[in-house]
């Protein structure tokens, strides 16, 4: 199913720089240059909209974000800003936007965060979301793509160990322990086969070495 995205910019030469970005990842795009063009829409069933903050004309930024969640409290949204950063981005995250963005800011950040809420927007029960891998608890298969990633038991246990500690470090020998069991016997370089065979089928992953101690999912 197509994702269907309404970005609100009144700089031209910046919305279609970045509706072209979008469009590229195949992204149905609705550009609107002020809130007074955008306004009439906001009850239609759309994945994201994207926001800018100062909007030429009465209705700005705020005025849509307060609009969209009263006819859609579940609505995506996306903010931009170049005024005060610290003061808009406590304003548009108190009114129930999902993320904010300052201006300037980079085409490939944006893409970023749009795949990032997307990725949570879609998550369902007894699945989780990491990058763009879709990870199901219960059949215990990853799709990427919807291109289904094969793993072992034992490298699937592991991705779950990274996965419920995220950001945290993680000793090898909690891995070691997790994985085989208190009672292994047996060289702890296992740890690192399994790691490097789960890094080379999910690319993705963004594990850190900690040099003598573990690892951290970023």
């Amino acid at each position: 199913m197509t994702v269907k995205i309404y970005y609100v910019e009144d700089e031209k030469d910046l919305s279609e720089i970045i509706r072209k970005y979008l469009a590229r990842e195949n992204y149905d795009v609705t550009v609107f240059y002020d809130g007074e063009s955008a306004m009439p829409h906001i009850a239609d069933q759309v994945d994201l909209w994207i926001l800018d903050i100062m909007l030429t004309g009465e209705i700005d930024g705020f005025d849509l974000i307060q609009s969209i969640k009263k006819v859609n409290p579940e609505a995506a949204i996306i903010f931009t800003s170049a005024r005060d950063q610290a003061l808009d981005k406590i304003k548009g995250l108190e009114l129930g936007s999902d993320d904010y963005l300052a201006k300037p800011y980079s085409p490939r950040e944006l893409i970023l965060r749009v795949k990032a809420i997307l990725n949570r927007k879609n998550a369902r029960p007894g699945h989780m979301m990491y990058s763009e891998y879709t990870i199901s608890l219960d059949s215990r298969e990853i799709r990427h793509n919807d291109q289904l990633i094969e793993l072992t038991n034992k490298e699937f246990e592991m991705l779950l160990v990274f996965l419920k500690n995220k950001q945290q470090p993680i000793e090898r020998q909690m891995l070691l322990e997790s994985i085989w069991g208190k009672n292994y016997v047996g060289s702890d370089r296992v740890v690192d086969d399994l790691l490097r065979r789960l890094r080379a089928k999910m690319p993705l992953l963004r594990i850190e070495t900690i040099y003598g101690y573990g690892y951290r999912l970023l």
